[in-house]
């Protein structure tokens, strides 16, 4: 084998949706001298980031306060959540939005030229900063547009990270296959940020784009970094039928209903006060429980619950959910002017990722990680909607500053060549050049299909402990599957077969640690442990990788402010 090249920088950043390019220009910021890299298997503006739909949290009216925001994120996280982290956050995403004012983004506007701000799930102050219905699009091309601006930022787009390179305690390096040529390089910083988004296409039915498949956390895990509270997976209550493309929370923020097949808005039975914008673990289990119970819609895909904005009228729609309307239009022939939306919860969020504290470190040092790869436990049990980009900007801009203050203190250091063709080796001639008889498509699909029936949002011991069996099972046939496309240049099956790997990883720790936390909280719901149980259980996650599967342990909370109470909407 050929050495591979090695390219070096002082900052590599592995993503480049929100918390990626926020990242670069906060290092970018801190010193005009530093070397920053973005790597990204998409180009930046294919990014998951741009899907985002509803808005950006954030204090920014008189009558809202910071402790407000935080006290919403922490009932709505279940008490999960490290309230230092929380209180952190609610401060710096003010400032966050002033800095995309200024960079150019083009909110939504009140009569009075403020940045406009609607309701959200689980929120008590209307807080949601938005531009339409397309935050994120708007959000990325503003990032994006900023980042470039930068001489010191430079971009590797279309190139997958393989594996992150560790030694003697400390992230160096990762390896990365440039998809054009297919040719394998190396790459080595004083500092990396895993910035690669959630893990949530594990599932079948998900509001996930299909490059968005958690390599970051995957990649982190088998160097060393624990994966944190990997259990907790959001169910967004309002995802397409058939095809699972979200349906931003923001049409229940702007009034919408939901009504079963009695045409009853249901959720007056399970939260009186907040009705559909109560938080999506309890609309989620909400609409299970009206399909269980028979009061769905029945359609040829699944059963569905409506989703009603005819009463808004077609002025108010066009105006802030224009995109809503027409992905109703263009992919199931809905004009939700005159007709419901048929909706059904989906896989959207992962509260879990690669442990990090409030300045976005990691254990592995030299690795920080931001976004929703990443658990500094803002978001405990269950995310409140619309303080994902925030995070994103928030502790994308810490990621950035950490990693640049890091890296102008330190040395390059050198990459282990064993391990460089260590890595060679099974991307090449154990994942590629298997000759064995199982596809690759068919162990994807058996996974997505054992996890929205095993690990989906009404779990009990006996599914799970079948879910860890089988995934388990899918890991050793993947060592016997076989990529059809052998050749090098822009392999996509091998990058699925890649992908695949990673994806089974996450399954595994997913469904263990649901397997293990006996009780129910936020999205986590066990109807053999139907409790939350704060006296055994007030306790973060953290999964070790080991040859056998994962190894788990457990941190406490860190309660600062808000001691756990029963949660109530």
């Amino acid at each position: 084998m050929l050495e591979l090249e090695v390219y070096s920088h002082d900052i590599l950043i592995i993503g480049a949706g929100l918390a990626g390019l926020r990242a670069a220009i906060a290092a970018a910021e801190v010193s005009k001298n530093l070397d920053i890299a973005v790597i990204s298997k998409v180009y930046p503006m294919r990014s998951h980031s741009v899907c985002a739909q509803g808005g950006t949290a954030a204090v920014m009216r008189e009558g809202d306060s910071h402790d407000l925001h935080a006290y919403d994120t922490v009932k709505g996280s279940d008490f999960l959540a490290d309230q230092d982290v929380v209180e952190f956050f609610v401060k710096r995403a003010s400032v966050e939005l002033v800095k995309l004012e200024h960079w150019g983004m083009p909110w939504s506007r009140t009569e009075d030229g403020k940045i406009a701000q609607r309701a959200f799930g689980g929120h008590s102050f209307n807080r949601t900063c938005y531009s339409a219905d397309l935050v994120g699009f708007q959000e990325m091309h503003t990032l994006y547009g900023r980042a470039l601006a930068y001489d010191n930022i430079g971009f590797y787009d279309e190139w997958f990270v393989t594996s992150l390179i560790a030694e003697e305690g400390q992230a160096k390096g990762v390896t990365a296959i440039e998809l054009k040529t297919g040719r394998m390089s190396a790459f080595r910083a004083k500092a990396i940020i895993m910035a690669t988004g959630g893990a949530c296409r594990i599932y079948r039915f998900t509001t996930y784009s299909h490059t968005a498949t958690g390599d970051g956390m995957a990649i982190a895990y088998r160097a060393g970094a624990p994966l944190e509270d990997m259990e907790f997976v959001q169910f967004h209550p309002t995802a397409l039928v058939p095809s699972g493309v979200l349906i931003t929370e923001a049409a229940r923020g702007e009034g919408g209903y939901l009504l079963n097949s009695k045409k009853e808005r249901f959720m007056e039975k399970y939260a009186k006060e907040k009705m559909e914008l109560a938080p999506r673990d309890i609309v989620s289990r909400a609409e299970m429980t009206e399909i269980m119970e028979g009061r769905a819609y029945t359609g040829p895909d699944r059963p569905y619950i409506a989703l009603d904005l005819t009463h808004l009228g077609e002025e108010k729609i066009n105006e802030r959910l224009p995109f809503i309307r027409e992905v109703a239009q263009r992919l199931i022939g809905v004009d939700p002017v005159h007709e419901h939306i048929p909706v059904a919860p989906a896989a959207h969020y992962s509260m879990g990722g690669i442990s990090a504290n409030i300045r976005t470190a990691t254990p592995l040092p030299h690795l920080f990680a931001a976004g929703e790869c990443a658990c500094l436990s803002l978001h405990g049990a269950n995310r409140l909607g619309s303080n994902s980009t925030a995070e994103c900007l928030v502790f994308g801009a810490v990621a950035g500053e950490e990693a640049a203050k890091l890296a102008l203190s330190s040395t390059l250091p050198s990459l282990p060549s064993d391990k460089l063709r260590e890595e060679e080796k099974r991307v090449f001639d154990q994942v590629l050049g298997n000759e064995g008889g199982e596809r690759i498509s068919e162990i994807r699909r058996q996974m997505m299909n054992i996890m929205d029936d095993k690990v989906w949002i009404f779990r009990d011991e006996h599914g799970l402990a079948e879910a860890v069996k089988a995934i388990r099972a899918l890991k050793e046939k993947f060592r016997r599957a076989k990529v059809e496309d052998t050749s090098r240049v822009f392999n996509l099956g091998l990058v699925n077969a890649l992908e695949l790997d990673f994806m089974l990883d996450l399954a595994e720790v997913t469904a263990f640690s649901a397997l293990n936390r006996r009780e129910s909280r936020g999205a986590h719901s066990r109807i053999d442990y139907p409790k939350r149980n704060d006296t055994d259980w007030l306790k973060h996650t953290l999964a070790y990788h080991t040859p056998d599967g994962p190894k788990l342990e457990y941190m406490p909370v860190t309660i600062t402010k808000w001691k756990p109470v029963e949660r109530k909407y």
